[in-house]
């Protein structure tokens, strides 16, 4: 099983569009391995969308069905970004105690002053 007997969330979803889960022991396993690679597309392909989308905003002459589509397609890999950051959430270690908590928790960023 993975940790906490959680099911892992996959990058791809199933059958009428509902989100897909895997439950194993194997971090190693095919389907975590495949997981694993279609995630590391995703975020390399949300990365190369960033990239454009920034270069369109300087593009005074953008035509509004051009934006469209980057707006659809920005759309659509916010929603595998965020489904990959959920899975890879739920797969991070939980602090076994209140010591590990406070040293090992969550930190603020440090304030910055311009």
């Amino acid at each position: 099983m993975t940790p906490n007997n959680e099911l892992r969330l996959l990058p791809w979803l199933g059958p009428e569009g509902k989100p897909c889960y895997l439950s194993t022991d194997d971090a190693s396993g095919h389907l975590s391995r495949l997981a694993d690679n279609i995630e590391a597309v995703q975020l390399g392909m949300a990365t190369d969308l960033l990239e454009r989308a920034s270069e369109a905003l300087g593009d005074e002459d953008a035509e509004s069905e051009e934006l469209r589509h980057l707006v659809t397609d920005l759309t659509e890999a916010l929603h595998e970004v965020l489904r990959a950051a959920t899975s890879r959430g739920h797969r991070l270690p939980v602090p076994t105690s209140a010591h590990e908590q406070s040293n090992d928790g969550p930190r603020r960023p440090a304030a910055a002053f311009g």
